[in-house]
């Protein structure tokens, strides 16, 4: 009688060279090698289910799959880590595999999802594809100003890409700030969910507010209004990362999920 396991996978990925997260026609993407990778060490065929998706470029510090294994009798297989890491590229990271629950799902479980934006204002080549160059740093206290507005609405369909297949474009920020740090400035959003392309379209939005071309209390306007194109621009990928994903309930290596 077979015997079949589910396990989350935590992992990081530097987006760089990838076409985003899901697997998709024509192009290379994380999920595809990282499925690849599964099937050829545990010998059967893996699909990965992810705890979202990211665009084309954008990295991920931390990022949880779900997939199922199948073992004959009652032998539990065992995922080796470092063989699955040596069995993926360099830019992708295996950082724990824990058995869990068998209705425990790495989307829609997800409870909170963080992202952030890096932005930097002198030339440096280590940032270069892992934080925005820009030449003036715009003003931080009025963008922090809109960003609280930001989190008092729930309707972001003005943030998201067009012709998207979701059932809502509702969400629940639970964090949107701006932080000055030693290399620059960086936006730090939480939510429940996001949209596609949201968080870059909120950020080339702020930036608007930041340079004076705006007053924060107008993007109540886009907000309201429900239209991507009274939005700022969609910022480039490179600065963006996916870096935190919360659970209802403990991972925990040696005894997977504990439903309490």
């Amino acid at each position: 009688m077979a015997n079949t396991q589910r396990y989350f996978i935590e992992l990081a990925y530097d987006g760089t060279n990838y076409h985003g997260w899901q697997v998709q026609p024509n192009a290379v993407t994380v999920q595809e090698l990282l499925d690849k990778a599964l099937t050829t060490l545990l010998r059967q065929p893996i699909e990965t289910t992810g705890c979202g998706r990211t665009d084309t470029g954008v990295h991920a510090k931390d990022f949880f799959v779900h997939l199922d294994v199948t073992s004959a009798g009652d032998k539990q297989i065992l995922i080796d880590k470092r063989g699955l890491n040596a069995l993926l590229p360099y830019d992708i990271a295996v950082k724990q595999i824990i058995p869990v629950h068998p209705e425990a799902h790495a989307r829609f479980d997800a409870t909170l999802r963080s992202y952030e934006y890096h932005i930097h204002f002198e030339k440096n080549p280590f940032l270069n594809g892992y934080s925005w160059l820009l030449r003036d740093k715009p003003d931080l206290r009025l963008m922090n100003r809109a960003a609280a507005i930001v989190m008092e609405y729930t309707d972001f369909s003005c943030f998201s890409k067009s012709n998207t297949q979701v059932k809502t474009n509702n969400c629940k920020i639970a964090k949107a700030e701006w932080i000055e740090t030693e290399n620059g400035i960086v936006f730090h959003i939480s939510a429940d969910r996001f949209l596609r392309n949201m968080v870059r379209a909120i950020v080339g939005t702020l930036l608007m507010v930041g340079r004076g071309e705006m007053q924060p209390e107008e993007i109540r306007q886009i907000i309201e209004s429900k239209n991507r194109s009274n939005a700022g621009m969609s910022v480039p990928a490179c600065g963006l990362y996916l870096t935190e994903i919360k659970y209802p309930y403990p991972l925990t290596p040696e005894g997977g999920i504990r439903f309490d």
